[in-house]
């Protein structure tokens, strides 16, 4: 088999606990790239802090951002596949968050906002490297197109509230969890699915000659849309189940050990 195409998930999949690419990984990256395959990212992050990654890995393809809601070109900044949340769901999304006193932050020209700033925020700032903006007025920036919005909470209450928010919002968009606390909010065709469909296309590549790498439950669409889908040592049981192959952990260079597997052969 001849992969031409990989997608990597960032965190907990690319990089180790210390958010690190090592040495190691960084290696096997680019000697894929000598054999011609496209590597790219697919994440839930922002393409701002996606793409600091990117580069310092040396990638300069198109990455996949916001679940796959937005996918841009490293080179020169070019939009290439964008969706946005559609506004009358956004709108629903925000009175729910309100009336229940939940967090909720939006992405607005690659800016993270918030209505407030609480110790949720700052938490998620610090694990992502990520600036924030305080808009009190916030159903201004609701009103602006947004790729996601997410929520953050205990992963009890958000396993709760999923399936009322899928009833409420309607089929336009996509409810996933990123990690336990995060509840994140796409238009229906911002998956990561869709998005690696998009760049399998973009670049005449067939899907089953695709790789898919994940360890959450966002990363499924992206695995069974890949010819491969692959999960990490420290995926959750469910994504796996699903999974083609499972490889080592983010901590044992697990990226290493597919690439030089399925594309090296060593």
């Amino acid at each position: 088999m001849t992969y031409k195409l990989i997608a990597i998930d960032i965190d907990d999949t690319l990089i180790n606990d210390d958010k690190e690419v090592t040495p190691a990984t960084q290696s096997a990256l680019e000697a894929a790239v000598a054999k011609d395959v496209v590597v790219t990212l697919a994440t839930g992050r922002a393409y701002a802090s996606a793409q600091a990654i990117a580069r310092q890995t040396g990638l300069n393809v198109p990455i996949i951002t916001y679940q796959g809601a937005l996918i841009k070109n490293l080179m020169d900044e070019e939009v290439l596949y964008e969706r946005y949340v559609p506004k009358d769901a956004a709108r629903k999304l925000y009175e729910f968050c309100l009336e229940r006193n939940l967090h909720l932050q939006t992405y607005v020209d690659d800016k993270l906002y918030s209505r407030e700033e609480n110790e949720k925020l700052i938490d998620y700032c610090n694990l992502n490297k990520t600036p924030y903006y305080i808009e009190p007025d916030f159903m201004k920036m609701i009103e602006q197109p947004a790729p996601k919005l997410l929520m953050i909470d205990t992963p009890e209450l958000l396993d709760e509230i999923a399936p009322q928010l899928r009833e409420l919002l309607g089929s336009e968009v996509h409810i996933t969890k990123s990690k336990p606390h995060f509840l994140e909010i796409m238009h229906h065709e911002g998956t990561k699915g869709h998005a690696l469909t998009f760049l399998a296309n973009h670049f005449g590549v067939d899907l089953k000659d695709t790789i898919a790498v994940g360890d959450s439950w966002n990363d499924h669409e992206m695995l069974e849309a890949a010819g491969l889908g692959v999960a990490m040592g420290n995926a959750i049981p469910a994504l796996k189940e699903i999974a083609d192959y499972v490889t080592l952990s983010n901590n044992e260079d697990g990226i290493k050990q597919v690439i030089e597997k399925f594309v090296l052969n060593a």
